[in-house]
């Protein structure tokens, strides 16, 4: 369970606790929590979302490329917030559907099939811990839902803090 306030001002903030044994204790409390369901019902697609092992992958890779590892803990970090998620969600916030390569290489002719990605975005604040997280889902042609990414909603710079959470007064803006 999530447990205190999260209190992410940048990369720094994780980077000074940032260990071999800390990231491997972070990353192997994260696949606990994803292996844990595999399966979560979503409200909004009145379906399951699964959790393969692509999405888990895609926490610490992208574009082929391991992130960064103060990425990957962020993402481990706010994975529990965006299974939360997924299973109230109940509006979409972010779509995009895109034509994408898929699978390898085919034998024959060294060409890669195409198929319809659709990816959608979910956001939530979540007022105890000071903080807007996003959540993707990602369905290839006429796959499973499956998760695919969790992140803070807004870009975190270094030394900057560029979201900022508004508990009073903000009926005057």
């Amino acid at each position: 369970m999530w447990h205190g306030r999260l209190f992410i001002t940048s990369f720094k903030d994780i980077t000074y606790r940032m260990d071999s044994a800390y990231f491997e204790e972070k990353k192997k409390k994260a696949k606990e929590i994803y292996e844990a369901q595999r399966i979560i019902y979503n409200p909004y697609f009145k379906s399951d979302i699964v959790l393969n092992s692509d999405g888990f992958h895609h926490l610490q890779f992208s574009a082929r490329r391991e992130r960064p590892k103060e990425e990957q803990l962020l993402k481990f970090t706010l994975l529990p917030l965006g299974l939360r998620i997924l299973k109230v969600a109940t509006t979409l916030q972010e779509y995009r559907k895109l034509l994408c390569p898929v699978g390898k290489k085919s034998v024959k002719d060294g060409m890669i099939p195409m198929k319809t990605v659709q990816w959608w975005g979910f956001v939530a604040i979540f007022v105890e811990h000071d903080i807007k997280v996003r959540v993707v889902v990602r369905r290839i042609g006429d796959g499973n839902y499956a998760f695919w990414s969790v992140m803070p909603y807004s870009k975190l710079k270094s030394g900057e803090r560029k979201q900022k959470l508004y508990t009073e007064g903000i009926e005057d803006d």
